[in-house]
């Protein structure tokens, strides 16, 4: 098919007569994630920087958690009234992260000349067709067209082809000198006024006059036959116009008379591209949904014509296009991590994705990146501190919610300034935080540790999955949780349901072995529940208070004072 096969509307057609409906560009997004499992400081170290980042100018950058919000998490921003960042639970490829926006659709009315029109510079090469509300209904691509087209010149058959009298009138850029009932869409048989005007009566007499569109030239005797024989339509061609006495005739009659500019085998060509897209459109093409994953729709995709499929949201709207190619581009998202820069805690699918920056007060881990990135990592109590100095490095001033949900951040990593990874910068940051939000330093500690401390009626699967991290030493893995109690006895007492969940955490994980890491709040004291493998456990050389609990005296971080324990215990394992 040529390229200027479909000339497309007259000039000066307005863009509703065309019904051409354009998607929005999408805009790159970029998330920023705290870990897999965040706890208090995660959740706000995410939604502060975001916060940053918007007010620096970064417009698209927004907080997102991969995981169930902690109580004492909800307690902090619901206090001080301030939304939770978005939940996505994984970035494993979604249809959402790929697609392209920038699609035309075509509305089921349009003719399937001016959608050709269109599909010439569509790409990829097929055009969703929508109703009136921009519902999917069908994919219009040349597959499709070329069937139809062959279907309807078949000479075996009589040829109708359903249309209204406006869209026939549209696609001939005819002279309309009556119309009657225009927009009506029905199937309407073609007789053309070839035969001497015998022939041509008992031709005529043998379609139903009310649906038959007939086409004539200059002959007022096969004008006049038709107009009275109340024919749906008349279509003079080469420009010819009736005389009056017929379209008074026609008037009476209720027959619409166009007048075609072109000649008689031209017109009843163009005839069959005046037919609504929808009647030459594909309706066995399945739409996708945004939130499909790409492993999911792959064989669909490649299946599909022009390997492109329609993307709809929930309620069947067209939001855009996704092709195979769209697959080796760029995806529409980009990540920024804070607390935690190990591939182990990110978010799952994270590797898929282009990561910007980092900003962290943990030790390093093996995190790889394709391109250099902006990596801020601090020896201090919380990744809110080192956060909020951003705000105080860039000249961005802080509002009391803000400056509300990073003193809770620096209290709850820190313990209220009594973890042993409390640092100068922390209480200096703190005491600053407190002022602009006029807030009491240990009234505010009190309140979150209340938030964080119960535990009575929640699983034991809820409270080990909280704040769990997955680690890796020596080539060995394992995972260290950690919970805050009020009353370390009360978690002594459910440690059967604890050692049931961290063993099938270290089944699950193929893991050396599993541990939480249980915090009284008020003594700052804690134990350890283990659960290993029975030949890691002779090197476990820690007080032990009964079976698969361990005394921590003083111990309450896990960053600082526990895990330098457990990795010195794993290099004791890996060189027996």
């Amino acid at each position: 098919m040529k390229k200027d096969a479909f000339p497309g509307p007259p000039p000066g057609e307005s863009a509703m007569n065309t019904r051409i409906f354009r998607m929005t560009a999408k805009e790159k997004r970029i998330y920023v994630f705290g870990h897999r499992n965040p706890d208090a400081d995660s959740v706000v170290s995410a939604a502060a920087y975001a916060g940053l980042k918007r007010a620096l100018g970064t417009a698209n950058c927004w907080a997102a958690r991969a995981g169930k919000a902690s109580p004492k998490t909800e307690y902090i921003f619901n206090r001080f009234k301030a939304p939770l960042p978005e939940f996505i639970p994984d970035l494993l490829p979604k249809v959402e992260y790929y697609y392209n926006p920038q699609c035309k659709t075509v509305n089921r009315d349009m003719s399937v000349w001016d959608a050709m029109t269109l599909l010439q510079a569509s790409e990829p090469p097929a055009l969703p067709v929508v109703d009136a509300d921009g519902r999917y209904l069908a994919l219009l691509h040349y597959s499709c067209f070329a069937q139809n087209i062959l279907r309807l010149c078949n000479p075996r058959q009589k040829t109708a082809v359903q249309t209204s009298v406006n869209l026939l009138a549209s696609v001939l850029h005819a002279q309309a000198l009556v119309l009657s009932r225009a927009d009506e869409i029905r199937k309407s048989p073609i007789v053309v006024a070839a035969a001497e005007f015998e022939a041509f009566k008992t031709l005529l007499a043998t379609y139903p006059p009310e649906n038959t569109i007939v086409i004539a030239g200059n002959r007022e005797e096969v004008h006049g036959l038709a107009i009275e024989s109340g024919v749906r339509a008349l279509v003079v061609t080469n420009g010819c116009m009736p005389s009056r006495q017929h379209r008074e005739l026609a008037e009476k009659k209720g027959v619409s008379v166009l007048i075609s500019p072109y000649d008689t085998s031209s017109t009843t060509m163009l005839l069959i591209y005046s037919m609504p897209v929808s009647a030459m459109s594909n309706a066995e093409v399945v739409p996708v949904k945004k939130y499909d994953s790409i492993r999911k729709i792959a064989s669909a995709l490649a299946a599909a014509p022009g390997k492109s499929l329609p993307v709809v949201d929930d309620g069947g709207v067209v939001v855009g296009m996704i092709s195979e190619g769209d697959l080796y581009r760029d995806p529409n998202i980009e990540i920024i991590m804070v607390d935690h820069n190990e591939p182990s805690q990110a978010v799952e699918g994270v590797e898929n994705y282009r990561i910007l920056e980092i900003i962290d007060h943990h030790r390093l881990g093996a995190m790889h990146t394709r391109q250099p990135i902006t990596f801020i990592n601090k020896p201090v109590g919380a990744t809110s501190t080192i956060v909020a100095g951003l705000y105080r490095e860039n000249h961005v001033p802080l509002s009391s919610e803000m400056a509300s949900l990073l003193l809770c951040g620096i209290l709850s990593d820190t313990l209220t300034l009594q973890s042993a990874t409390t640092t100068a910068a922390d209480r200096e940051m703190a005491e600053d935080l407190a002022n602009v939000a006029n807030l009491d330093i240990e009234a505010l500690g009190r309140d979150i540790m209340r938030a964080a401390s119960n535990i009575s009626g929640r699983p034991a699967e809820e409270l080990i999955k909280q704040d769990m991290k997955a680690y890796a030493e020596a080539g060995q893995p394992f995972t260290v949780s950690q919970i805050e109690v009020g009353d370390l006895q009360e978690a002594l007492g459910r440690k059967a349901e604890f050692l049931e969940v961290l063993e099938r955490e270290r089944a699950s994980a193929r893991a050396l072995f599993s541990a939480v890491l249980i915090t009284d709040i008020t003594r700052l004291t804690s134990i350890m529940i283990l659960a290993a493998k029975p030949d890691f456990l002779q090197f476990v050389n820690l007080p032990k208070q009964e079976d698969s609990v361990y005394l921590m005296h003083d111990v309450v971080s896990r960053k600082k004072q526990l895990m330098p324990i457990l990795s010195e215990l794993v290099d004791e394992y890996q060189r027996r």
